[in-house]
């Protein structure tokens, strides 16, 4: 699977850790930054990843909470990006909701509990179904 990942510098340590854990399952990385811990504004690293979106299969965004990230990419047509803290999260956004893009915050995360809830997103399929209306309705009108 082709995954794009950024992230502000609050995140980079943990974008660092799942870009590695990602190429380690075989999956190829994209990486949109940040490159280092010098202070960064998290919407422009979000935009940059967010607005390739046809271009890879699955979005993986950090930044200190995971709020502010998953705010800014949200904005962008085509992605559904959901904020994880826990494996109900990972798999439901995956079932019920079709997230193509998944937000931690390295803040509040611990880093085998981000790897395991990215492995879970990465490995739900979308249930579709009663599902499908609804997820069609995110989507603002072109």
């Amino acid at each position: 699977m082709k995954i794009g990942f950024g992230s502000d510098h609050a995140g980079y340590d943990l974008k660092e850790r799942l870009k590695a854990w990602a190429q380690a399952q075989g999956h190829e990385a994209v990486d949109f930054g940040t490159d280092g811990h010098a202070s960064v504004d998290y919407p422009d690293f979000a935009h940059r990843a967010a607005e390739g979106m046809d271009k890879w299969e699955r979005l993986v965004l950090v930044c200190g909470s995971g709020i502010g990230i998953s705010i800014a990419a949200n904005r962008h047509r085509g992605v559904r990006c959901a904020l994880v803290t826990s494996p109900e999260h990972a798999s439901l956004a995956r079932m019920h909701n079709d997230a193509n893009a998944i937000a931690f915050g390295q803040r509040l995360t611990d880093p085998l509990q981000a790897e395991y809830y990215l492995k879970i997103f990465l490995e739900t399929p979308f249930e579709g179904g009663r599902h499908e209306n609804r997820v069609k309705k995110i989507e603002p009108e072109a």
